[in-house]
Order: C-alpha cells, then structure tokens, then sequence
C-alpha cells in the first residue's frame, strides 16, 4: 500500500475511535441522567436538591458533546518526542484517563497554530484532518522540520485556509477553531484582565478571534467565569442569529449574547431612525438630563397642604417636605429606596401631629393610640400627597413622560436648545429605540429597583417568598396523603419547598441567571464593531463590568453610527482611561484582493483613513459598476441577478441598498424569486437577502450588489464608512449599480478599465 494511502488510513481509524469515545461518553451521561430523573422528587430537601444539581450537570455535559459532532478534530501535531498529539473541539480521554485528544484552547495546542518553520516549538509535523461527517476525506501536512522533507508520504493541497475562504456562505458564521493564524491565536489567548483592543480592517476575523476568544477564556479561567459569567455585545439580531452557533460548536454553551437593542432586560429596541437624535441620546449631556428628570421628581409643595385622616385636620408644609426630602437624599440610596425614609419620616411625623391634636381634644389622654400611625398610612389624603411630592417610578415612565411632556422637558433641560428639544420629543406610545437603552439604563441606576406594586426590590422578594410558602402550603394539603404513602410524612414542610425553589434558582448557571438581572456583574465583556457605540452605550457597559475586563473589537474606519467612535482614545479614555492596550490583525483573509483594494481606494479618496490589511487571495472577478442612464437600478438589479446566483453557485447573494431602497428591491426580487428573498445573514432556504449598510455589519456573502453607492457617501443619507462597509462583504464577487454620480475613487479606478 503507497504511504499516502497508509497515511489516510490510519487517520481514519483513529478518528473513528475518537467518535466511539464521543459516543461512550454520551451513552453514559444519557443513562446517568435517566438514573436521576427515575429517582424522583422524593426524599428530604437536601436530596431532592442534589438531585436536581446532577441532573442540571448531566444536561450540560450532554449538550456540550452533542455541540461538538461536526469536525471533532481537525489537527495532528508530531512531536520532537515521538508523540503524536491530535487536537479537537474538546479533550478526550480513555476511562483510564490516557489522552486521546487535546483540547484546542489548552496551552499545549497553541502550537497548532503558531509553531513556524522557524520557530518549530517542538514540533516537526502539522497535520490538518479535513472531515466530511465522521470520515477523514484528506490530509494536509505542513512540514516543519526539515529532516522530514526527505521522507516519502506527505500530503499537500490547496490548504486548510483557502478551503475554508472557498467555501460558500451559509447564512451562519462558522468557526475558525481548525485554521486559526499565529496572529489571531496570539490575540485569543492574551490574558484577561484590562481591556484589549482589537483593530482590524475587513475581512481580518475579528469576529471569529472575538468568539474564540470567549471560548479560550472560559476555558482558561473557569473558577472565575463560571459564576460570574461573560456577555458578548453585538450590533444587531441579524448579527446575533448570524453567529449564535460557533460558540456551542466550541464547546461553550454559557455565553449572554445580546444585541444593543436588548441590553435592557425586557426591552427589544429598534433602530434609531434620525441620526441627530440617535447623536444627541448618545451624547454624556444625557448623564446630566437624566439626572436632572430624577430630582425633578421630587417635588416641595408651594405653600401647605391640609390632610383629612379620620375627620382631623392634619397640616403638611413646605419645611416638612424639605426636611424630609433633604434626609433621604442624604442616605445616598437610589431614588425609590430613598422614597421609604422620606414616607417614613413624613408618616411619623403626622403620626404625631394626630396624635397632639387628639390629646388636645376632649378624649382622654391614657387611650390607646397604638392605631393612629396605621390610620395616617391608609389615608387617601396623605397616599396622594406623598406621592405628588415623591412618586415612585419606573425608568420606563420616566422616560416615556419626560420626552412627551414638553414642560416636563423645559423643567430639566436647561442646556439644551429649543432645535434639541424638539428632536428629543416623540408620542408617549413611540417604540423604545437603541439610542434609549442606555437612559433607561441609567435611569434604572438612579431610580433603583420597583416591583409593579411601586415597592422596592427588597418589598418584592418578601412578597415573592410569602407567595412561595402559601403556595407550598397548597401543594402539601393537596399531596398529603400521597406523602404519607410514600413514608415521609412529617419531613417536608412548607418553609422546606419554598427553600427548595430558591435553591433552585440559586442553580442556574450565571448566564441563565444574568439574563434578566439588569444589575449582574459580569467577569468578562466582549463587543463586536465597537466602533459603533456611543459614550452612553459605554457607560452602560461599563456599569455591567466593574472590573473592566473587556475584549473591544472593531474597525474605526467602519464607523457609520451618528453617536460613534472617530478614534478608540477619544472612545475609551473616558472609561478606562490609559489602561487599555491595542493589538491589529493586518491579514484579510475574507475579501479578494481586487475588492479589497477598490473598497481601500474609494475610501482614501473620500478623505477616510483605513486599514490595509493584506489580503491572502485574489479574487476571480474584478469588481463591476453598472451605470444606469434611466434611474431605475431596482430594475437593473432583477435583470443581473441571474448572473449573480449563477456566480454564486448555490451560495448567498445580498443586496445592500440605501434605506429608502430596501423594500423596493427586495418586493421586485420576490416577485421573481419568491420565498428565497429575505433579510438577515440569509439561510439555506433564502440565498437571496436585501439590507442596508447598518444591517450588513459584520456579515459575509458569497456575492454583493450595491445599490445607488453614491448615496451612501452622500452626507444626508449616511457615512463613507457605510459604503466601505458594503463593498468589503463578499467573498467572491461585487457588482455596484448606479444612475447617480459614482464617489471619486471608484470612478477613477474603473474609467482606466
């Protein structure tokens, strides 16, 4: 049998063994789990929580190996020692714990992807398993040491990278893990304290290096993570649903992943459509406004209040109000918790007024007059006048009243002009917008927790627990005699059950638990295109990460955002002020060269700085402009199409178009092509996706058209970085069309064609 062959067989019956092991392992958390769940919930309150603690890491454990099916391992490095290490998603090891594979994000496997023929680092053979389901279809050796040249049997082709760049897009990223760069890999395991930037122009792999990242640390500093937990920030739920399956793939199930827009537990924003607006709400005058709409919610009556309590005249005044006001503040607590001293004061306060003016009237002064402070509280009068002078609020109710009420508006907004005012109003019933959620954000801080009740957090836990017992005290009544059959009557009590429920909430894992939590603290926060957030969205940020661990990611030059970055110093420094550090990737590995350097071209003309970086292929179609001499480029664009599905070849065709265009363009491509036009990242099911610039953010395709690209370096319909943005998408091929007047660059770089 040649070496080749040899070769390739004994890859497959390793890798087939590797897969029996897979499979070994789920078999035995499967029958663990079973054992668990057939227990039942019987037993004292101690077992039953065990119970439902193994049970919970069963689960997990199974979803962590059913997650990595597909391309288990990829790699094989040949050690100086004689060893043969292969590196997967995972480790595996023999019930006698003799390693079968190595883990990717352990030390030991950073060799994979860094050790050089220069720098071999113990290593004289880089294998790369290519895997169709559970069989190896190739292998591709890289040889290090040069000893080994002259040994017959080495694999060559057209590399692992160039395979993967190749490859059509699915409308899902995909990860990286099997042809990570030494640059990239040098990113993902830097340590993790302080914020690392990481720049890169288009096509670099920021993304992918964000994910891995997430991935690595998490494996690196588990202890850590694993209770406080780690958030990944993208720009948008097409992005989110574009990359939610790469981090299951490498074997993390635990990550909160939100978009801007769902940074607010319970709150699912929208775009911001006016740039002025989202700049101004973006802005750090909004610290000052939002602080200003809190006080101003507390309020001095003008002159005194007469109370009706039981038919006496009881008498609020300003100086009372003040005094009271003056003491919560004082207590530095956020503004409903506050609210409780100023009612405590206050209802004290005309608790003994009431009570002098009974002793002063005909009744007796040795009655009992235990009740009056109770009479005082349940008076309407005194409810009323309490809450005109401090009402309890939401941050949604203090936002939706301060931007629909123009007094309201006037009474705090002092440094704003009369043209910044009329941006911020809108109706009471307009829809919460990205630019928003970090004033409700900050509202929330100011403002403290509040049930819907109008108490404070610490009102509705107790609640919460006197419902947990009346609710446990049914479920006994109801399953007593059941209990008693079964032997443990007497063991369980109410208190027992209600204990249990919040045991098992106490169980979630942090991000299940840090999903609804606008207060978690997170070890770890990683942002993609960060170049897009303003200086409220960091300020959100930054409240969620106190220790201010951060992995920033992004492209400066990419900014379309009317709130974002010009610079990451002007960005950052107010945070975290020197103490970040910047790294660059400088390879594109996305963008064909012909591409690449057309998008740089238009963009230098324009007056924006960019990135170069280098980019490892060259395409095989040049870029196309298709000028429009009758205004109709929608209808150009249903002719062209054709060709651009056939040069797809069965991969994903977008159309990035202005805002105004995008309906028009996808309503002419479904007539035509029906359900196979859609938006987002596309899918199997839709190879065809119409989007604007701001959605076309961190996304791939296959092939670009452009619509009307002059527009989109036009300054009343976007930024140069939109454009920019929306040649630097394909993989393959790009098409602009055009009746208007085409931006500088291009036009000179396709007048000389």
């Amino acid at each position: 049998m040649p070496m080749p062959d040899a070769d390739l067989a004994h890859e497959r019956d390793y890798v087939k063994g590797l897969y029996h092991r897979l499979d070994e392992l789920r078999d035995e958390k499967r029958a663990q789990l079973a054992a668990v769940r057939k227990a039942g919930a019987i037993g004292s309150v101690q077992n039953i929580s065990e119970r439902d603690a193994f049970a919970a890491m069963y689960e997990d454990r199974l979803a962590q190996l059913d997650a990595v099916e597909d391309r288990l391992v990829f790699g094989r490095l040949d050690l100086d020692s004689g060893e043969a290490q292969y590196i997967g998603r995972i480790g595996l090891s023999t019930e006698d714990l003799r390693r079968l594979m190595v883990d990717w994000r352990a030390p030991e496997a950073s060799h994979f992807y860094q050790a050089t023929a220069f720098d071999r680092q113990g290593v004289r053979r880089r294998r790369h398993l290519i895997l169709q389901g559970r069989d190896v279809k190739a292998i591709e050796d890289d040889i290090l040491d040069a000893d080994m040249l002259e040994e017959a049997g080495h694999h060559q082709g057209e590399g692992a990278l160039l395979a993967a760049l190749n490859s059509k897009r699915t409308g899902r990223m995909a990860d990286i893990v099997s042809t990570i760069q030494a640059e990239q890999d040098r990113i993902i395991r830097a340590p993790m304290p302080g914020a690392l930037v990481v720049q890169g122009g288009p096509g670099t792999g920021k993304t992918a290096v964000a994910l891995h990242r997430a991935a690595y640390l998490l494996y690196s500093h588990r202890e850590r993570l694993k209770s406080a937990g780690v958030l990944l920030v993208g720009p948008s739920p097409s992005f989110m649903k574009y990359i939610e399956r790469v981090l299951p793939s490498l074997g993390e199930t635990g990550v909160v992943m939100s978009s801007l827009g769902r940074l607010m537990p319970g709150i699912s924003a929208v775009p911001e459509e006016d740039p002025r607006v989202a700049k101004l709400k973006g802005s750090k005058r909004m610290v000052d406004l939002v602080s200003a709409a809190v006080a101003n919610r507390q309020r001095i009556p003008a002159s005194d209040r007469i109370l009706d309590v039981e038919g006496q005249k009881l008498v609020l005044s300003p100086r009372q109000v003040r005094r009271a006001r003056d003491k919560a503040r004082a207590t530095g607590k956020p503004y409903n918790e506050a609210r409780n001293t100023f009612v405590k004061i206050l209802l004290r306060e005309l608790t003994e007024q009431l009570q002098t003016k009974l002793e002063a009237s005909s009744v007796g002064n040795n009655a009992d007059r235990s009740y009056l402070a109770e009479d005082v509280r349940q008076s309407r009068d005194v409810r009323v006048a309490l809450n005109l002078c401090w009402m309890p609020i939401t941050p949604q109710k203090l936002l939706t009243e301060l931007f629909s009420k123009r007094a309201l508006l006037d009474a705090v907004a002092s440094g704003f002009t009369p043209e910044e005012r009329e941006l911020l109003e809108r109706p009471a019933d307009a829809p919460w917008t990205e630019a928003d959620v970090p004033l409700l954000d900050e509202a929330a801080e100011l403002l403290g927790e509040m049930d819907a009740a109008g108490g404070t957090e610490a009102a509705r836990r107790e609640a919460e627990r006197k419902r947990d017992l009346e609710n446990a005290e049914r479920t006994l009544a109801n399953l007593d005699s059941t209990l008693r059959e079964q032997g443990i009557d007497g063991v369980v009590s109410a208190e027992d059950l209600a204990d249990l429920q919040e045991s098992r909430d106490a169980r979630l894992t942090a991000a299940e638990r840090a999903v609804g939590d606008r207060t978690w603290a997170y070890g770890h926060i990683i942002v993609d295109e960060a170049q897009e957030l303003s200086y409220m969205q960091w300020r959100l940020l930054v409240r969620r990460c106190p220790l201010k661990s951060f992995t920033i990611v992004g492209d400066i030059a990419q900014t379309s955002a009317a709130a974002g970055a010009s610079s990451w110093s002007g960005a950052l420094t107010p945070f975290f002020d020197d103490r970040w550090r910047l790294e660059e990737l400088t390879v594109n590995y996305r963008t064909p060269s012909q591409i690449a350097e057309a998008a740089a071209r238009m963009a230098a003309a324009a007056g924006l700085t960019v990135s170069a970086p280098k980019a490892v292929r060259e395409g095989q179609w040049p870029p196309i402009v298709d000028r429009v001499g009758d205004g109709d480029v929608v209808g150009r664009l249903v002719q062209t199409m054709p060709e651009e599905l056939e040069a797809a070849d069965g991969g994903l065709v977008a159309v990035i178009a202005p805002e105004e265009l995008v309906e028009k363009a996808r309503s002419a491509l479904s007539e035509v092509y029906g359900r196979r036009v859609g938006s987002g990242a596309g899918s199997f099911e839709q190879d065809i996706v119409v989007i604007d610039p701001r959605e076309a953010k961190g996304l791939e395709f296959d092939g670009v058209v452009v619509l009307e690209p002059g527009r989109m370096v036009d300054e009343h319909h976007g930024r140069v970085g939109d454009l920019y943005v929306a040649m630097t998408r394909p993989t393959q091929r790009l098409r602009l069309i055009a009746s208007e007047a085409l931006p500088s660059g291009i036009e000179a770089e396709f007048a000389a064609r």
